[in-house]
């Protein structure tokens, strides 16, 4: 990751927000894509999970969150802070919130975990044509999206649904708190599974299937937005005049931080959550049902996959086995036992489905699974069996989406650099390699610390003419790892079985190519 002074940071500097499932991030960078030295706050943002499948944050606790780590960095670093020329903004896809005419958040923020939703999207996939659906929007009937968990919430609190004015992504609260204006992104809208992505517009036809009027959606407006609301221009001068751009989504965020853009390239993230994802520059595309399919912005289309478990998966193995070092994803108490296990000896199949399912099979209700316990299984056995089953995935995605995405980007699948991003994989050499030898392809690991976080600052920094495209702007880069040939052939072993155990307790009826 490259840092720079502030004596030394080359002009305009612009000020990052990442608003993730974890954590709230605020870093001011120079036009060069150069962390300025200490001007970086952090904040913890806890999720409420509930036993129904639930998984949720209060949204103005999030906002506050926000404006805490925009305070800090102020504190910090006034200087860099006063210089700061715009402000770019990343922020997790598929929240929704409803508010009421004052702007009032009625329920609690849904995040893209919850599940609560998956009866309602069952019920939608029965009356509507889900292909055609795909096709237009880039997204499946799931409890994920938005159609699903509007239905759900007509139906399991019509009151509360009859008081919503409107449904917002949490960047668009943000920023009707802090503008007092509410419109939306391209790039949040085309993830939630209402947008029309060819045309632009909310789907027509999907609204009016949920009885919802487009009045009750935000506008949608890329331009930037100017004018903070008087407490906020008063608690940051700084900012109050200066472009602040809809927010974008976090992963098409990381993949620009991370320098995993073009056809060529492949961004393989595993943060709190984990996904495979390619950015590039293309007007309209044809959606593979193979993947999802978003925007970046009005220029880049974004396809890939995702799962509900990644680093969240390894929170709960260390709670669960009662190991205390949470500074590490790998904790180093297990780190020089897993690493001298060998691939996939511990004769252990794991399906790594705790929060459910996205790709490949979209199954909401699949649920965790280990096989082959015995009394000779050990805590390192557990947590290598769990770190291959997630590299696993990853490899059956891989053989899904490669074809598709061969076929949208028109680049040769064999040519493609995976770029491995995400504080739970690159912070562990170990589970770096396992991915290289189950995917069967070298895997490069990023060195840039907050991916996301410079994503959107380059972005900022792009709309600013400070840079002239993201593309061009180099990012910093760790080792290469190299995929071993007899390991990858034990782990293509693993992966059958592992399919196998799918199928018989999830199904098959929602896999694009492994039916």
């Amino acid at each position: 990751m490259s840092e720079v002074a502030l004596r030394e940071a080359a002009p305009p500097l612009v000020l990052a927000l990442d608003v993730g499932t974890s954590a709230v991030r605020a870093q001011i960078y120079d036009a060069q894509g150069r962390l300025v030295a200490g001007a970086e706050a952090r904040a913890e943002a806890p999720v409420r999970l509930t036993a129904d499948g639930g998984a949720e944050m209060d949204a103005d606790t999030l906002v506050v969150a926000v404006t805490a780590v925009i305070d800090a960095l102020a504190a910090r670093t006034p200087a860099a802070f006063g210089a700061v020329a715009g402000v770019g903004l990343a922020t997790f896809w598929h929240t929704l919130v409803g508010v009421d005419r004052a702007g009032r958040a009625l329920i609690p923020l849904l995040l893209w975990a919850d599940r609560r939703a998956a009866p309602a999207a069952a019920a939608l996939r029965a009356r509507l044509d889900e292909r055609a659906i795909h096709a237009r929007t880039g997204c499946r009937l799931h409890a994920t999206y938005w159609p699903a968990r509007l239905r759900w919430l007509a139906t399991a609190q019509p009151a509360i649904w009859r008081q919503v004015a409107r449904w917002l992504s949490f960047g668009d609260y943000l920023y009707a708190r802090l503008f007092g204006e509410v419109r939306t992104s391209l790039s949040l809208a085309s993830a939630t599974g209402l947008l029309d992505q060819h045309t632009r517009a909310w789907d027509p036809a999907l609204l009016a299937a949920l009885a919802l009027e487009p009045a009750r959606l935000p506008a949608l407006d890329d331009a930037p937005l100017r004018g903070l609301r008087a407490p906020y221009a008063a608690r940051w001068p700084a900012l109050a005049r200066v472009p602040w751009w809809p927010a974008w989504g976090d992963g098409a965020c990381s993949n620009v931080g991370c320098g995993a853009l073009g056809p060529g390239r492949r961004a393989l993230m595993v943060g709190t959550s984990a996904a495979l994802r390619v950015v590039w520059p293309a007007a309209d595309i044809t959606i593979p049902w193979a993947a999802w399919g978003y925007r970046l912005d009005a220029r880049r289309a974004v396809l890939g996959g995702a799962f509900n478990d990644g680093g969240n998966l390894l929170a709960w193995w260390r709670a669960t086995l009662g190991l205390a070092d949470e500074a590490e994803w790998l904790p180093a108490a297990l780190a020089e036992a897993v690493a001298a296990r060998e691939p996939d000896r511990h004769g252990l199949t794991v399906l790594p489905l705790w929060g459910g399912e996205r790709s490949p099979g979209w199954a909401p209700d699949a649920r965790g699974a280990i096989v082959g316990l015995t009394f000779a299984t050990e805590p390192a056995d557990l947590w290598r069996a769990t770190l291959e089953a997630i590299a696993l995935r990853f490899a059956w995605l891989d053989d899904d989406l490669g074809p598709a995405l061969a076929a949208a980007t028109g680049h040769d699948p064999k040519a493609v650099e995976m770029v491995a991003t995400g504080g739970a994989l690159v912070r562990a050499p170990v589970w770096l390699q396992i991915v290289a030898d189950a995917l069967g392809r070298p895997v490069v690991a990023s060195a840039e610390r907050e991916a996301s976080c410079r994503g959107a600052a380059l972005l900022a920094l792009e709309a600013l003419g400070a840079v002239a495209a993201v593309e061009q702007v180099p990012a910093a880069r760790g080792p290469t790892y190299q995929p071993d040939a007899a390991r990858h052939a034990r782990y293509r072993a693993a992966l059958t079985r592992q399919q196998a155990l799918y199928r018989l307790l999830v199904g098959s009826s929602g896999l694009s190519t492994h039916e």
